[in-house]
């Protein structure tokens, strides 16, 4: 791995080009994705079932878009049992820690009798969007339909492409254990336009959530407005902030663990020790070479990859707010005041015990973060994703009239002289009791 010395305000390259990964959306790109959502939002099942055909090599009627129990359970029983229950296990976990995500109904009195507050209300509707390929993930399905459980959302659909439970039939045990039941086998941008649109056969949906491809992430970007989208992921990456206490062999398959999954994914070291860097990179050599997915991995590391000396725990947390990392570890004498320095990480795991992974699976927090960069602004995926607000205003005739003058003000103020006789009305009217 290059070994870089890191100084504030230095010019890096290779922290450019870190920092400037990013889906590539170029417009024919996006114009044959337009496309694809236009054509299903106005074909419903005829031009989904055409895309199918064409991108899938799948021959499917309307009646077949959706999958019965009888397949699903089918399929469930050919996933490895030791992984089933480790999911199950998993599902636990993830729900009792985004159960601490609940929000309440609040209420706060005013003068004169007014009442203000806020109602919490689940959505109605939600499409979980789960990839096809080596990408099918039952962990993904965990933790995107988890919160949507926990606030409460009463109709989750899943779209995956139609070769999906033949390469991955855990997902479809992690279905079943869910208690999910509208489950479609299309896939692609038009999985989401239908998602977002609705079909003859697929009901919209109020809200998209799921990793996919770029065709995805530029399909639910085109849709947003018809429908939520959690967000537009980029490519993953991992920070591991390390001194001389670290073990560069966990480091090492902590970066490769994140490198494996895409040639666009970063791994990163900052650390404060030079041999530890050096000790790093040496690991890293050494582990690669071992892996199933070394291919990938070694174009990650080279494109993407880096270890960063830095002179300074404060020079290198200010490096990783910059970078503002989907996940930091943490492996340092100590962690806590390490973690007081972040600002920007979606997940920060402490310690040498506290492996990526352990967040990927099983621990409870979700895995859907922030990515290149969004961590300055963005949270990982929650029970708040899924819910709604409402504000509620409930004002007394004896609170509307001692308000009247100041609202009158300032409507008079921006012109807005309706505003300000819509309230005056009120104060200067005799109504009697039964119009109060």
């Amino acid at each position: 791995m290059e070994i870089i010395s890191y100084r504030p305000g230095a010019k890096s390259e290779a922290l450019d080009r870190i920092r400037s990964r990013s889906l590539q959306m170029n417009a024919d790109l996006i114009a044959r994705v337009a496309g694809i959502v236009e054509a299903v939002r106005a074909g419903g099942d005829e031009s989904l079932i055409h895309y199918t055909r064409e991108l899938d090599r799948v021959s499917l009627t309307p009646a077949e878009l959706r999958l019965d129990a009888g397949f699903l359970e089918e399929t469930a029983s050919r996933a490895e049992p030791r992984a089933v229950e480790a999911f199950r296990k998993a599902i636990g976990n993830v729900r009792a820690f985004h159960e601490r995500q609940r929000e309440t109904d609040w209420q706060m009195a005013g003068c004169s009798g007014a009442v203000t507050g806020l109602r919490i209300l689940p959505i109605a509707s939600a499409g979980l969007y789960v990839p096809g390929g080596s990408a099918a993930y039952p962990s993904s399905v965990i933790m995107n339909a988890v919160p949507a459980q926990v606030a409460g959302v009463r109709r989750i659909a899943v779209t995956t492409p139609p070769n999906t439970f033949e390469r991955a039939p855990a997902v479809a045990a992690v279905i079943l254990e869910m208690g999910i039941t509208e489950v479609y086998r299309v896939g692609g941008a038009q999985a989401i336009a239908a998602l977002a649109f609705g079909t003859e056969t697929i009901p919209r949906v109020d809200k998209i959530v799921g990793p996919g491809n770029i065709y995805v992430a530029i399909a639910k970007k085109l849709v947003y407005g018809a429908a939520g989208i959690d967000s537009i992921a980029g490519p993953t990456e991992v920070i591991v902030l390390a001194d001389e206490t670290a073990d560069p062999r966990f480091i090492a398959a902590d970066l490769l663990a994140q490198a494996e999954h895409d040639e666009l994914a970063s791994a990163i070291c900052v650390t404060t020790s030079p041999e530890l860097a050096r000790e790093v990179s040496g690991e890293v050599e050494r582990q690669i070479a071992s892996l199933e997915r070394r291919e990938i991995a070694r174009a990650s590391i080279d494109r993407y990859g880096a270890i960063f000396v830095a002179e300074s725990l404060e020079a290198g947390c200010e490096l990783i707010n910059l970078i503002a990392p989907e996940h930091l570890e943490l492996m340092t004498s100590d962690d806590d005041r390490a973690a007081s320095l972040i600002e920007n990480a979606g997940a920060i795991f402490f310690g040498a015990w506290s492996s990526e992974p352990v967040g990927d699976y099983l621990a409870g927090p979700n895995h859907v973060l922030p990515t290149v960069g969004t961590a300055r602004f963005s949270s990982p995926l929650g029970v708040y994703d899924f819910l709604k607000r409402q504000s509620v205003i409930r004002y007394t005739r004896e609170a509307i009239e001692e308000a009247a003058g100041d609202i009158a003000a300032m409507a008079d103020s921006e012109g807005l002289t309706a505003h300000k006789r819509a309230v005056l009305i009120r104060k200067e009217d005799e109504t009697t009791d039964e119009h109060r």
